[in-house]
């Protein structure tokens, strides 16, 4: 590897454009990494941004730091890809790490923009687009401002819709596309869901909300009646007992108290729901029944033992969607310092039927639980 270093150390400077990590020895872990420069305070960083399957990390370093942390990287893969000013580089390590080097010189000189780390980002709904339900919920001001103290609840929104753009090409354009709230609550989100897909992506859509709460139904049904959106209702009701519709495209359940998610996940998957986007919330179940001796260090502690109790919740539940035939993401919803409720989950519904993966799944899930003894209400539900 004192070839690679050697080159990093050479190149990663103010010529350096990017370089991309590929072609892992293992479909485990991290499975690309890019590398760009970015400038903080006047000074060159290397910002990194790896990839698992299911989730970006980033970490931003000083250049030395960035060599050696990417030849640590190359030590899991195959491939590199380089670009600088002047030249493009491909590094390539064999199956018994001999390392080959071909660079080929570029005819015109590149010219090197490096961005600003701080730069603004640009957002789905941008401030000064006047959006009626925003101003109406005390999110922007009449001429289209952020209200600052509501900067929070803006950016959630943006995020929210970030996922849904992901997922549109699971959407049928042709026809009217049904999407069920589970617990909208006071609903920022499921008017922002209904603003994007029909006045501004144009779907037939029709989205039901539903909450127990009365006057929070009774307001939400105003609003949409005064905005005109035909076709977003809200109902006051129960997940578990809902039996309102038939056939359902996309389940969407934010922030449903403890087993509240569990239902709607149940819910969705009879309905055979072709995309689910879930926020889970107070998660008490596996608390109370979690018990293992090898962990007792870990779980004598009721702060650990609760966070733990959350994070097996959520990773079951993944795994229960996933033998249900669903591709499945765990992904960070909004960064920890707003809330620690931070994890949603994404499940589409896979186009082909993969027996044996399910098979594993099943099989992961029963040793999981046997380990803790634990019972989640979604798999009661689903078996």
């Amino acid at each position: 590897m004192e070839n690679i270093k050697k080159l990093l150390c050479e190149t990663l400077n103010i010529d350096f454009i990017q370089a991309i990590l590929s072609n892992p020895r293992t479909k485990e872990g991290i499975i690309k990494v890019k590398v760009r420069p970015v400038m903080m305070k006047d000074r060159l960083f290397l910002q990194l941004e790896s990839f698992s399957k299911t989730q970006a990390f980033h970490e931003n370093l000083e250049p030395d730091a960035a060599v050696e942390r990417i030849v640590d990287y190359m030590k899991e893969f195959k491939q590199m890809q380089m670009a600088t000013k002047d030249t493009d580089y491909t590094i390539l390590i064999s199956k018994k790490g001999k390392v080959t080097i071909q660079k080929r010189a570029v005819k015109i000189s590149r010219n090197v923009k490096i961005q600003a780390h701080n730069r603004s980002k640009k957002y789905i709904l941008q401030e000064g687009m006047k959006v009626p339900f925003l101003q109406d919920l005390g999110v922007m001001t009449q001429d289209g401002k952020i209200v600052r103290t509501r900067f929070d609840k803006f950016r959630q929104i943006n995020r929210f819709l970030e996922f849904i753009e992901d997922i549109l090409p699971q959407l049928d354009k042709d026809r009217e596309i049904t999407i069920l709230d589970f617990g909208c609550g006071k609903s920022y989100l499921t008017f922002a869901m209904y603003y994007y897909l029909h006045e501004l992506k144009q779907y037939d859509i029709r989205i039901i909300g539903l909450d127990l709460k009365s006057e929070v139904i009774a307001h939400c049904n105003a609003l949409s009646k005064e905005y005109g959106y035909e076709k977003l209702t809200f109902l006051e009701g129960d997940i578990a007992d809902y039996e309102g519709v038939n056939e359902v495209d996309m389940v969407v359940t934010l922030h449903a108290c403890d087993t509240a998610t569990d239902y709607a996940l149940a819910k969705a998957v009879g309905w055979n729901a072709k995309v689910i986007l879930s926020v889970p919330c107070c998660q008490h179940e596996l608390n109370s029944q979690i018990e293992n001796e090898v962990l007792a260090p870990i779980m004598k502690y009721g702060l650990l033992k609760e966070r733990f109790a959350a994070l097996v919740t959520d990773g079951l539940r993944a795994e229960y969607l996933e033998s249900m035939g669903y591709d499945t993401q765990v992904l960070e919803f909004i960064d920890m310092e707003h809330t620690p409720k931070n994890i949603l989950l994404r499940a589409v519904k896979s186009k082909e039927k993969h027996i044996k993966k399910e098979k594993q799944c099943k099989e992961q899930i029963q040793a999981c639980e046997e380990f803790l003894h634990a019972s989640p209400t979604l798999g009661r539900l689903l078996n």
